[in-house]
């Protein structure tokens, strides 16, 4: 649903889903994170700084896993990397923060191939919030650096279509470069990861 837009009907779902979900298990805190990644979409700021306290929260309180790895394990690790995108998406320029610091973390000093996407992302998220603050050289850096390293997800590609449009909307001198570059990377195939 958050793909697709629909962020009144992703917040619904996460809450039934948290209703569901055993306590303090990785489906709570996911689907916790889901509705507050909705609620920045919507533009409720209360209920989204509320939601990225919980997960903080719970995932503390859970401890890293066994395999943080796996898909379906809450790695804590993730709690960073989902506020910077929640902020970016709500328009908070601490997001910029967030987004550098996991950047730093999966920075070549650590083993950046164990979560390509998750660096792409915060590539992205650092984007946004740079054009949040009107840096938008940098945020075509950013934004570039993301889409150039293969690793975007499909389903994030809309992320980065936001970066893209927002240069061309200010009718920078990058953002021609910076079309091409997100063209050539809808046309890619998408390399198997985390």
């Amino acid at each position: 649903m958050l793909t697709n837009g629909d962020y009144s009907e992703a917040a619904a779902l996460s809450e039934t889903a948290q209703q569901l979900a055993p306590a303090g298990s990785s489906v709570e805190i996911q689907s916790l994170a889901q509705q507050g990644r909705a609620f920045a979409r919507l533009g409720y700021p209360t209920e989204t700084y509320a939601a990225i306290d919980r997960v903080q929260a719970l995932s503390t309180a859970m401890g890293t896993p066994n395999q943080p790895e796996h898909h379906f394990q809450y790695d804590p690790a993730k709690s960073l990397a989902y506020a910077a995108t929640t902020l970016a998406w709500l328009g908070d320029p601490a997001a910029e923060a967030y987004a550098r610091e996991v950047i730093s973390r999966l920075s070549p000093s650590e083993d950046i191939r164990k979560w390509p996407r998750r660096m792409a992302s915060a590539n992205i998220d650092l984007a946004l919030s740079l054009v949040a603050t009107n840096r938008l050289d940098e945020a075509c850096d950013s934004a570039q650096h993301a889409m150039l390293s293969g690793r975007v997800a499909p389903s994030n590609h809309w992320r980065a279509l936001e970066v893209v449009r927002a240069v061309e909307a200010r009718r920078i001198s990058d953002a021609r470069d910076l079309r091409e570059v997100y063209e050539g990377m809808r046309l890619q195939i998408e390399p198997a990861g985390d």
